[in-house]
């Protein structure tokens, strides 16, 4: 017997770890940065579909809180790590850039905390999140990434900069940003496969 549960429910979510774990190692050997936004855009579309899987299988109550519990997990790696990991490659490799990296990281990982404790409930359907969920920055970050060949390096690690510290407080502000569903699905993952596109040929 091992420890954990290894269901078709959470196959998603482990394929978003994989995701992650490999834009990380590409990251840090030095292989092409695009190949690690691809990553972490994987990771995004990973996650985004994961909990519509999950409620189309049967699973029983710990089923449940376990996949609520690895979901957070997972996103620690994928949408605060791989990024840490991903803009220090690119340029935030100075040390003031780890107060920053701190900085995203804590209110990531507030953020989660607040989901997981106030609203993350797998009986009730929410029409908005508090706070910008962390899985945007898979949308946001690879966006900002596209102005590499348009900026110089100095301009482009202060775009990376100004991206993290607004992403951070956007996590923890408390605004409503509506919780994609129906046709936002599809738009969202047509935007990612678009993206992928981009960065393969460049």
């Amino acid at each position: 017997m091992i420890v954990g549960m290894w269901n078709k429910s959470v196959i998603l979510t482990y394929i978003g770890l994989f995701a992650a774990v490999l834009g990380m190692y590409i990251s840090i050997v030095g292989i092409n940065l695009n190949y690690a936004v691809i990553c972490l855009i994987i990771a995004g579309i990973a996650d985004l579909f994961d909990g519509s899987v999950a409620r189309k299988i049967k699973r029983t109550d710990d089923e449940k809180s376990f996949g609520v519990q690895i979901d957070s997990l997972v996103d620690v790696m994928s949408f605060i790590a791989l990024p840490i990991t991903l803009l220090t490659a690119a340029g935030m490799n100075k040390p003031y850039h780890a107060v920053l990296f701190a900085l995203f990281a804590m209110c990531g990982i507030a953020r989660l905390g607040y989901f997981n404790v106030v609203t993350a409930d797998t009986q009730k359907a929410i029409k908005y999140y508090t706070g910008l969920p962390v899985t945007y920055c898979a949308l946001i970050f690879p966006l900002v990434f596209l102005t590499r060949t348009l900026l110089t390096g100095d301009i482009f690690v202060i775009v990376l900069s100004v991206s993290v510290i607004t992403v951070s407080l956007l996590e923890i502000l408390k605004v409503n940003v509506i919780k994609p569903k129906g046709v936002a699905y599809a738009v969202f993952g047509i935007i990612a496969i678009a993206l992928i596109i981009v960065y393969l040929l460049s």
